[in-house]
């Protein structure tokens, strides 16, 4: 009787249906993919509240031990990864902001140089390269801890010891991936306007440093600091929360985690796109 209930779960969850035969119809083929859908916005959303109850009902409890481990993510997801994004700022001035300064250059329109650094790096590409690039190194490494700590039942073990998971695993990863976004999209940001200017003053293109930032600081708005700080917030919530869903919140076997770090980062993508469209509507309706 027990077996038949575990088998029961086991072919309601989502894991099972996305194992199960294909249909043999389109109709049938995008139905399911529909209703996977709508259980795994489902699943993400409670574990989201979930995460977030704990984080305010446990804020000042064990600090001594939660404390370390979300200085350990902070700098996992931020210390660690700046020379990194260093080096993308470096690139980014010279593949694309050096490029769009001896453009503009060319059809003198140095004037808008300013608006379109920030239209370009401070609202859009900043924090969306980020982003990816955070989910890339932390993100998928979350999915492989929290997976085998799951398959291995290190999770039941701390339940075991009266230790909650959420708060233990999950409320650090998603502080630490929160800092480490908003952190690292400002140190880009930053790197990339002025590698892009000493690109573009090595090219002869006649803007003094002072016009370039007045430029700078004519085009950004009190409105931009503010999205910003919450889109970027907003990337490293989602990042922490779907990562950690896949690796946490789901039974696991070993051969599985694979399967679940790729279920992950696609879903983080189309939800930090779908967050980031949102933010150009509330742009274009405050603009």
């Amino acid at each position: 009787m027990q077996n038949a209930e575990v088998s029961a779960v086991d072919e309601a969850s989502p894991a099972f249906r996305l194992r199960s035969p294909l249909p043999h119809s389109y109709a049938n083929y995008l139905g399911r993919l529909m209703f996977l859908g709508v259980l795994t916005v489902q699943g993400l959303g409670a574990f989201a509240l979930i995460t977030l109850g704990v984080m305010l009902r446990k804020l000042r409890v064990a600090q001594p031990v939660v404390g370390p481990l979300v200085r350990r993510e902070i700098y996992r997801a931020g210390v660690r990864l700046l020379p990194m994004f260093l080096f993308v700022a470096f690139a980014l001035g010279f593949l694309v902001i050096g490029q769009t300064v001896s453009w503009l250059t060319r059809v003198g329109a140095i004037n808008y140089l300013g608006s379109i650094m920030v239209l370009v790096v401070v609202r859009e590409l900043g924090p969306l390269l980020t982003a990816l690039l955070v989910l890339a190194r932390i993100g998928t490494a979350n999915v492989v801890e929290l997976g085998t700590a799951r398959a291995l039942g290190e999770v039941e073990a701390l339940e075991a010891l009266g230790i909650d998971p959420v708060h233990y695993l999950v409320v650090p990863r998603v502080v630490g991936m929160m800092a480490g976004v908003f952190s690292l999209t400002v140190y880009l940001i930053l790197g990339a306007l002025v590698s892009g200017y000493l690109w573009a003053f090595l090219q002869d293109v006649p803007l003094t440093p002072g016009d370039y930032f007045n430029q700078l600081a004519g085009a950004l708005s009190y409105l931009d600091f503010i999205l910003l700080a919450l889109k970027t917030c907003g990337f490293g919530f989602i990042i922490a929360i779907v990562t950690c869903y896949h690796g946490l919140a789901q039974p696991l076997h070993l051969d599985e985690i694979s399967r679940s770090t790729v279920r992950a980062v696609a879903q983080s993508v189309i939800a930090c796109v779908l967050l980031d469209a949102l933010f150009i509507i509330v742009y274009l309706t405050a603009g």
